[in-house]
Parts: structure tokens; C-alpha cells; sequence
């Protein structure tokens, strides 16, 4: 029997890439995303199932729940979906952008871990483990200038996961994450710095062979096909070029008024 995994975030970069090399790979898939017409177009390509949800939304996540209780096993979960909204400084950044990233990057994790790991559980007793995966960030352990809302957010993402792990300690399911660097996608970084293209490009010259969404494809798929006792609790990948999350110029400090 195949196993089945399901891939939140699909629609694009990381998640699009994991459904399609999951597909090659021989597992069933269920991507999930809010975006109607990519996850339809990543069906049509790769054959995978897919589910419409926005996962900040708790009906929806229940909706996504029923739908999987009733069309098959669940084995593994990636949660992929996320992402960062503004550079601004803690001063000046706007409290709407940081909502939403929590909204996105955390709660909405745990709303599917929750609703899910029952499926997972029944998954586990009958193939002998399952799986629960989270893309989280290096902006997760590094802080830098500009990052305050991302940086924290993907903190909490990444204790959400080590807790987690302790939480489900004794039961036969892995609590795995992976923390990428810098990937270069179409989206990501367009999206944060509120679609203004030259400032996308900006991030990433200088840095030659950043990471594509392909490279931390291959790490999820590889995480969950390695032996059931095996846990990789925590990957972190950067590119060669890229030593540290940011490049921290020191600036003198201002006169007090």
C-alpha cells in the first residue's frame, strides 16, 4: 500500500515541489492550499490529490479533516504553509503584518496538528509509525535587523515542534524539522516586501547558488523515507554562500533626546 501524505502550502515553491517529487516517489499525495486554480493545475501535472483550505480558519481545517478521515489514511503531515509580511523594524512595523504572521506560521499549525493527529494515530498502529513534518526557518534560531515579526513567529514554530516531540514521546510518530536558509522562489520574498520586484532581487544578489525550492524537497521526502526508528529531529540547510541568516552591519547608536 502506498503511503499518503498531506502537503499544506502546495500551491507553490517548497510545497509544489514536495508534492511533485512525493508523486515521483510513488506516495499518494494530498496538497492543500487556498489557491483553487494552482492546486488544480498541480493535479492535473502530478496526479495528486488535492484539498482548498485556508488554514487560518478553523471550519476549514476541520472540513480538511473530514474530507481525509473519509477518502483514506493519513501516514505524514508537512506543514509548509507560512509566510513573512514586511522588513520594517519593531519601531515602525506594522502589528497587523505580525498577527498575521503568527496566524499563519503557528496557529495555524497547531490547528491542523490537532486535527489531524488522531488520522496520524490510526495510521501509526496500522504501518508502524507516521510522520509529522514542519518547514520552519533559520529565522527560527537567528534573529537579524528587520526580522523582528518573522523571527518570531518561526520561534514559536520551532518550539511548537520540539514540544511536540516531547509531547508524542512513546508513540510511534516523528516530530521532524527542517529549517531552511535561503531558498530563492517566485513568491516568498515577493510577497514580503509587498510585490516590489527590485527589492526581491536585492535579497538574494551577492549570494551565488542560493537554495531552490527542489533542495529542501529533496530533504522532506528523504526525512520521511528513512526508517520508521529513525528521527532527524532538526535540519538546518543554508547555502554554501550564505554563512549566517543575515549580515549585521553595526550602526552607532543615537544620541538620547
Amino acid at each position: 500500500m502506498a503511503r499518503r501524505v498531506v502537503v499544506t502550502g502546495a500551491s507553490s515553491g517548497i510545497g509544489a515541489a514536495t508534492v511533485k517529487l512525493f508523486r515521483s516517489r510513488g506516495w499518494d499525495v494530498v496538497g492543500v492550499a487556498r489557491r483553487a486554480d494552482r492546486l488544480e493545475a498541480l493535479a492535473a501535472q502530478t496526479g495528486a490529490d488535492t484539498f482548498v483550505a485556508d488554514l487560518t480558519d478553523q471550519s476549514q481545517v476541520e472540513a480538511l479533516r473530514d474530507y481525509l478521515a473519509s477518502s483514506g489514511p493519513v501516514h505524514s503531515l508537512v506543514n509548509n504553509a507560512g509566510g513573512a509580511f514586511g522588513v520594517d523594524a519593531i519601531e515602525s512595523a506594522d502589528p497587523g503584518d505580525w498577527a498575521r504572521m503568527f496566524d499563519v506560521n503557528v496557529i495555524a499549525v497547531q490547528r491542523v496538528v490537532s486535527a489531524l493527529l488522531p488520522l496520524l494515530r490510526s495510521a501509526a498502529a496500522e504501518y508502524g509509525h507516521a510522520d509529522i513534518l514542519t518547514v520552519t526557518s533559520v529565522a527560527g534560531h537567528e534573529p537579524y535587523p528587520g526580522g523582528g515579526g518573522y523571527n518570531g513567529a518561526k520561534h514559536a514554530e520551532h518550539a511548537l515542534s520540539a514540544v511536540l516531540r516531547l509531547e508524542l514521546a512513546g508513540e510511534p510518530i516523528r516530530v521532524i524539522e527542517i529549517a531552511p536558509g535561503m531558498v530563492k522562489t517566485d513568491e516568498f520574498t515577493l510577497k514580503r516586501v509587498g510585490g516590489d520586484q527590485a527589492k526581491a532581487d536585492a535579497v538574494y544578489a551577492g549570494v551565488e547558488n542560493p537554495l531552490v525550492a527542489e533542495d529542501i524537497a529533496e530533504l522532506i521526502v528523504h526525512a520521511l523515507e528513512l526508517p520508521g526508528h529513525v528521527n532527524l529531529d532538526l535540519i538546518m540547510v543554508r547555502p554554501v554562500a550564505q554563512a549566517a541568516a543575515h549580515n549585521v552591519t553595526r550602526r552607532p547608536l543615537s544620541p538620547k533626546i
